[in-house]
């Protein structure tokens, strides 16, 4: 049998993030300890099997542990990292944390003297969900993601080692950073996406039912992030708030010119271009972002097909792309309104769009586009 990546592993923290470490790990067999504040969510992480919780008589065992991950809301990370860093005097000590300078600062205030400080490397792994807790947690949650690895001036070379591990374990790509070059980028592949979905969500409070029923699968990709927990958004953005400031004016700056463009109703050729441009831009930095895996983007298609509302028939539609050897990349599913049927985008690799096309004509499938 494999030997385990770690021999013991406290995680401090039993949410989403928290509880989702504790069952990667758990499938190749690493003894994971609990902790949390809310004993309702210790209940429900130690009976989806992501460990067992720390009790006064498993101190000495939880003393030994090779690792501690972190996982508390972002105002609290400071104190429970120096407080773990004292409890656990052997172990590399690292966290779940959206915003890594503000977390390291928090730590050195409140870590005493002769602390271990070279034992903590932070960490974010890049994935989530909308909902929050740990009935929402899954051990594939990070599979093939990428996970910040953000080590400090101290940091020892094995500590930074083993945060690396603990990625890989859970099935993420770690990419090393300094913990402000991880916030400047944070900020914007997901704190400005944050408050973008949410301002536009909002504008939905104000609409009138009527303009909703027309509500697309555009709009619900949109806004999808927006129903994040906001208590928590707020700690995170408020701990970030420099960049995501910064990148915000950029932003409101873009949309003002767009909307100026509007305003006038210029038809003239300059005042197409000016819109034109912008919308270009936006193409463009799409194109920039990369393919699975990290790797260079590939060139996919969208096949949509009109599924029926019944039972079975998604998991038949797959069958049979399967059967034809089709690697589906992404799926879309949009919902029409009062009707029987809704329509899911089939994303797969251009070359394989024949193939596909094929398939679904010889298993009665209506194709659309």
């Amino acid at each position: 049998m494999t030997e385990p990546p770690f021999r013991r592993v406290v995680v401090i923290g039993a949410g989403l993030m928290g509880t989702s470490v504790a069952l990667a790990l758990r499938r190749f067999g690493v003894e994971v300890l609990l902790e949390d504040a809310d004993p309702g969510n210790l209940r429900v992480a130690v009976s989806l099997g992501a460990g067992v919780p720390v009790t006064p008589g498993d101190a000495p065992r939880a003393e030994q542990a090779d690792l501690v991950v972190v996982g508390v809301p972002p105002a609290a990370l400071g104190t429970v990292i120096a407080d773990a860093l004292a409890r656990f005097p052997s172990a590399v000590v690292t966290d779940l944390g959206s915003v890594k300078a503000a977390a390291l600062a928090d730590t050195r205030a409140h870590a005493p003297a002769g602390a271990g400080l070279d034992r903590y490397v932070g960490g974010h792994p890049m994935a989530g969900s909308e909902q929050s807790g740990p009935l929402a947690a899954r051990a594939d949650l990070f599979d093939g993601r990428a996970w910040a690895v953000t080590p400090h001036a101290d940091s020892r070379p094995d500590a930074v080692a083993a945060v690396e591990r603990l990625a890989r374990t859970c099935g993420a790509l770690p990419v090393q950073l300094s913990p402000g070059e991880h916030d400047e980028a944070v900020a914007l592949v997901s704190h400005l996406p944050q408050v973008a979905s949410t301002v536009v969500a909002g504008l939905l409070t104000t609409a009138a039912e009527g303009h909703l029923v027309l509500a697309g699968q555009g709009l619900r990709d949109v806004t999808r992030i927006a129903g994040g927990d906001p208590d928590l958004w707020t700690q995170i953005l408020s701990a970030n708030a420099e960049p995501v400031a910064r990148l915000l004016h950029e932003a409101a700056d873009n949309l003002h010119r767009v909307a100026h463009t509007l305003e006038k109703r210029d038809a003239a050729e300059a005042g197409l271009a000016d819109l034109r441009n912008s919308l270009e831009r936006g193409a463009t930095g799409v194109r920039r972002l990369p393919g699975k895996h990290g790797a260079q983007p590939e060139a996919f298609s969208a096949v949509p097909v009109l599924l029926p509302d019944q039972p079975g028939e998604l998991a038949r539609l797959f069958a049979d792309v399967g059967a034809a050897g089709v690697n589906i990349e992404d799926v879309r599913i949009d919902h029409s309104p009062n009707t029987p049927a809704g329509l899911v985008e089939l994303w797969v690799h251009q070359d394989t769009v024949p193939a596909l096309l094929e398939a679904l004509a010889h298993h009665g499938w209506d194709v659309h586009g």
